[in-house]
Order: structure tokens, then sequence, then C-alpha cells
């Protein structure tokens, strides 16, 4: 149908608009939540580490380990951490949470350094490990590793149902587009189909009473000035051209 084809590249379009909103804001959202999430856990590790490096001092003052052991093995039930260590200034490990021993990745690391490194430790998986000094670093470090894995999948959580509200805008989007673009385009097709009607048959009776010529728009208005036209409008032998001189 030639309606149909008039806007087909407005549905297009529509289309088009739709599919780059849903694509930026999806991104955005992936972006967003990754990065918000990904602070906020390492965030919380650091706060951590710092609540355990203050909590030890007097620990460590009286050379209490059982209850330095205590005190780790506390935290590690916090969601998201996966391992914590606490070295003296030395580099000797006075507590951790490895079962059965302390990884070789975690042994050739640098027992001072308190900046965020991500490594991978065999057998476990990839982590995140943010420090804290005890006394400055003179009583020691405190080592904290954040889980990846369960990082990566409170983002996908949180991303899949953003991305879930932003599939269904969508659809709801097009549908109502489709909906819009298709009664803009009925008055069309009625008018095509007059104009057909008044090009076959110019009794005035046939072709009056129809319901396009009660519109108040432009299909109407159209319709009214084709039947005008039509009724009113020149003889086809006088448009003819004149025969040269």
């Amino acid at each position: 149908m030639k309606i149909e084809k008039l806007f087909r590249r407005t549905r297009f379009g529509i289309f088009a608009i739709f599919g780059v909103i849903v694509f930026s804001t999806s991104a955005l959202c992936v972006y967003t939540v990754n990065t918000q999430l990904s602070a906020e856990y390492e965030i919380n590790s650091r706060n951590i580490a710092k609540t355990v490096a203050d909590s030890s001092v007097d620990i460590l003052l009286n050379r209490d380990m059982a209850t330095l052991q205590s005190l780790v093995d506390q935290f590690i039930e916090i969601q998201g951490i996966r391992y914590i260590y606490i070295t003296s200034e030395t580099g000797e490990y006075l507590a951790h949470t490895f079962v059965p021993g302390i990884p070789e990745a975690i042994l050739e690391s640098d027992h001072r350094s308190t900046e965020p490194v991500e490594r991978e430790i065999p057998g476990m998986g990839n982590f995140v490990e943010v420090g804290s000094p005890i006394l400055a670093g003179v009583a020691g470090t405190v080592h904290v590793g954040m889980d990846l894995d369960v990082v990566a999948l409170k983002i996908q959580r949180a991303i899949g149902q953003q991305i879930f509200l932003v599939a269904g805008i969508l659809v709801f989007g097009v549908l109502a587009a489709i909906w819009l673009v298709n009664l803009a385009a009925r008055p069309l097709g009625e008018l095509l189909a007059y104009a057909v009607d008044l090009a076959r048959d110019k009794d005035e009776d046939a072709v009056s009473d129809r319901e396009i010529l009660a519109r108040d728009d432009e299909a109407g208005h159209l319709a009214r000035l084709f039947l005008y036209v039509a009724l009113n409008g020149p003889k086809p032998e006088s448009l003819k051209a004149a025969p040269l001189a």
C-alpha cells in the first residue's frame, strides 16, 4: 500500500532513534553501575582493613596471636571479602585466613604496600587487594582481598535489572510509535480511496456523502478540495492543447 511506503522512513527513523536511546542508556548504566559498585566495594574493603588495623594495635602489643586470629576470622564472613592477612613490619605473617596455607602469589607480594592491586590466585580466583598500615606501618600492615567474582555478579544483577527496564521501554515505545503512525496514516488511506472513487465516478450524490468530507483536519480539507475540483473544474476537452497556427 502506498501509504505504508510514505511512512516507511518515518518508522525506520523512530526505530533508529529508540535504538540509539536504548544503546546509549544501556552503555551509561553499565559504566555507572560498574564504576559505583566497584568503588563501593573497594571503599568497604579499605574501611574493613582500617578497622582491623585499629583493633589489632593492643592485641599486637600484648602479642596475643589467638585473639588476633579470632579478630581476622570475624571479618571474613562479610560478603565480598575473601581473605585477610596481617604482616609485621618485618614481613612475618601474624594471622591469615588462607586454608591450608598462604598462596605463593601472596608470599611473593610486597607486604608493606597498601595500594589497591589486582591479583590472580590459582585455585581461588581473581581479587582486588587493599591494605591499611598499623601505627603508620611501624607495627605492620593489614591486607584485605575482595573477590572480583562476587562483585561482578552483583554488577551483572544490577545491570540486568536496568537493561530489562530499558528494553521494556523500547518495546512499549516502538509499539506506541507504530500505533501512532498507523493512526496518522488512516486518514490518508481514506483520502486516497476517496480520490480514486472520485476519479471513477463524478456523480455528486455518489461522492458527496462520505465521512472523510466531515473531518475537520487536513485530510478533510483535501477531500473537499478534490470534490470541488472534480465537480467544478474544467472539462477534460478544455485541457487539450490548442492547435498551432
